[in-house]
């Protein structure tokens, strides 16, 4: 039990003790090596011409005259009172502009993402930093602009383009990359990345190649040496896969997620062991799952019908091209059509692509498809991005969801009322238009407490999809009362992994013994996201009342728990995480360390520095909680959180 309690109470700095496992790079010994999507070509020629060129190919190129396609002819781009200057010289491409100490600097430009609708510079900041600048070229509309026009981020700011969210190595290069490894080490605070090709080649998506190499040129490859690889030796079987193995292998960059490691998981690795999926929270989607933020597609192709019978990202995408399968709405007219589509029966043959049923005329904007079905929101500026729960609209819920539809989208000088009217006209026998999760949700984000009984009411609902039943769980919060944990107590067991990891943070209501007996199980859940939360939730539980048998697998969950951190340990939000991790211990000096380091991150964490603050006053350093909210409010001026706790230690101390 002494070993439980340290793995428990470990400071933040403790997790830099991990197992080796945890700080390898993104192969095991025996998982093959990548070989480079050169060797692909020979024996796939038709894919290999497809990729070359697109988005997935070029995602992260070496800066050259073949690459860029902004203007680096001494143009100058000013914003908010900076003026940032593009040149090449020598064959090298450079931008002056403010760095994160306020002054002038001139950085070489180190690397090229993306090619359109617009394209990014990265630049090394210092030796193996590398930050995603935030003044982008629009490649249609041959002009420099700013990514946040309306934002003020000022040097010193998190948000500022040196700061810790525009971090390439952290935020951005696992998805533009093959084989990557972030490589960060926490004490000296430096990265050492590496990966095995710049860009999305094949084995990003297909596994690493040495076995399957070998299999070509041999009909066979060492199954001892390579254990649990396919029949031509790959770690992912595509072709012969269920749909759900695509999706969740396209899902690991095109979702809204957090990384459980610091490494690419193995083509082929369950999302749920390698991600945590971000739930249907406000600022990030409307109460209807539709897109609000820049989330990508998986969490709103989870909401769809298309998602529960089966359809896959390659029914409609080439992933090769990275481009549709057919123009326009010849995409759902594969399915959507009089003669349907035997591999979906349950699917009404009928003429969508017909005014009967779209209502506009033939050819406009308002007979597409997706203008009716997937909304589009500009993200980056100029990237527009469909919303793929590919939803009947409802504009009959606006008034009480607050949620957007598609018609007044398109009909800008009409009132979801009107909308909702002329929907009931022409499709008045619709059986679409009944109770709706967003109601629930939206009198939740108004008063969670007395939309308790709705949210229980959804979780429990077996045919709804899991990211919702997920999203009712966590809008219950940690601690509802009793009742209510008790029942979700009962979803611990439930089929979908998202349903069973918000379940087991939300039990804090019920008695630490009963925690146990219910959480118990999990340990030893088949994915990793799954036991973690696990883990986290047994942080809070007096080590003293756990049964001697379970000690051992408290340990096992917490350790990965552990290396999730460390994997994470560049990131404000992670630092928070530790910090109430060690609250929760009553480990006061390791919190306090972890909060310094999330506002040395980002000095904006507002909510960092009050607990500095308030753990210096409880353990009577009354001096230094001033300085803690001075220093804040000169990182963040006039928060009113700040100012509260000033204005609560001035109080106490009567100065």
């Amino acid at each position: 039990m002494n070993n439980l309690v340290r793995t428990l109470a470990a400071p933040w700095l403790l997790l830099l003790a991990v197992p080796a496992a945890a700080q390898t790079g993104p192969l095991a010994s025996n998982t093959p090596a990548y070989v480079g999507s050169a060797s692909c070509g020979d024996c796939h020629a038709p894919e290999a011409d497809a990729w070359r060129g697109s988005m997935h190919a070029l995602a992260w190129q070496t800066p050259s005259a073949a690459s860029v396609a902004g203007d680096f002819g001494d143009t100058v781009f000013e914003h908010r009172g900076v003026a940032t200057r593009f040149r090449r010289e020598d064959d090298a491409y450079h931008i002056e502009t403010e760095g994160g100490d306020g002054a002038s600097h001139i950085y070489r430009v180190a690397g090229v993402a993306g090619i359109a609708p617009l394209q990014q510079y990265l630049v090394e900041t210092e030796p193996g930093r590398l930050q995603a600048f935030d003044i982008a070229w629009d490649t249609a509309g041959r002009r420099w602009y700013h990514l946040y026009p309306d934002a003020e981020l000022p040097a010193g700011d998190g948000l500022h383009w040196t700061g810790p969210y525009k971090n390439w190595n952290a935020r951005c290069a696992e998805c533009h990359a093959t084989g990557y490894s972030k490589n960060y080490d926490p004490r000296a605070r430096r990265y050492a990345s590496t990966q095995a090709e710049i860009g999305v080649g094949c084995e990003a998506c297909h596994g690493p190649g040495e076995a399957h190499r070998e299999w070509a040129v041999s009909g066979s490859f060492d199954s001892a040496r390579w254990p649990g690889l396919t029949r031509s030796g790959l770690t992912i079987g595509l072709a012969a896969g269920t749909a759900d193995t695509e999706i969740q292998q396209c899902a690991g960059c095109h979702s809204r997620r957090e990384a459980i490691a610091d490494v690419s998981p193995i083509p082929g690795t369950p999302f749920h062991d390698a991600y945590r999926l971000a739930l249907l929270s406000p600022g990030l989607y409307h109460a209807d799952g539709t897109i609000r933020d820049e989330v990508y597609v998986y969490g709103s192709f989870l909401q769809s019908r298309m998602y529960a019978r089966g359809v896959r990202c390659s029914d409609c995408h080439d992933p090769h091209r990275t481009a549709l399968k057919a123009e326009s709405n010849a995409v759902c007219l594969q399915c959507h059509s009089p003669a349907g589509n035997p591999r979906f029966p349950m699917l009404k043959p009928a003429a969508y692509d017909d005014p009967s049923h779209h209502f506009h005329a033939v050819g406009s904007e308002g007979a597409q498809c997706v203008s009716c079905h997937m909304i589009q929101r500009v993200y980056m500026g100029i990237d527009g991005r469909r919303d793929h729960s590919f939803r009947i609209p409802r504009p009959d819920l606006a008034a009480e969801t607050g949620a957007p539809d598609a018609c007044t989208d398109c009909h800008a000088g009409r009132d979801p009322a009107w909308a909702a009217d002329e929907i009931a006209r022409r499709f008045p026998a619709s059986s679409r238009r009944g109770a709706h999760f967003s109601q629930g949700f939206a009198a939740a984000w108004r008063d969670p407490v007395a939309a308790g009984g709705e949210l229980i009411a959804i979780a429990e609902t077996a045919d709804l999809p899991g990211i919702v039943r997920a999203t009712a769980i966590g809008l219950l919060g940690g601690a509802p009362e009793p009742a209510l944990a008790a029942r979700i107590a009962a979803l611990l067991s439930d089929q979908d992994p998202l349903v069973r990891e918000t379940a087991a943070g939300a039990l804090r209501a019920l008695s630490p013994a009963e925690q146990v007996r219910r959480l118990a199980p999990l340990l030893g859940d088949p994915l990793l996201a799954v036991r973690m939360a696990a883990a986290r939730a047994f942080i809070g539980i007096p080590a003293e009342i756990l049964p001697p048998q379970l000690g051992s697998r408290v340990e096992a969950a917490m350790a990965e728990w552990r290396a999730s951190m460390y994997a994470k340990a560049d990131f404000p939000e992670t630092q928070l995480a530790i910090g109430g991790a060690a609250l929760a211990l009553r480990n006061p000096a390791a919190a306090e360390q972890a909060f310094r380091e999330a506002v040395r991150l980002d000095p904006q964490r507002v909510e960092a520095w009050v607990m500095i603050a308030r753990i210096l006053a409880a353990t009577g350093d009354v001096d230094g909680a001033r300085k803690a909210v001075e220093d804040g409010m000169a990182a963040i001026p006039d928060d009113p959180g700040l100012r509260a706790m000033r204005d609560e230690i001035r109080a106490a101390t009567g100065n």
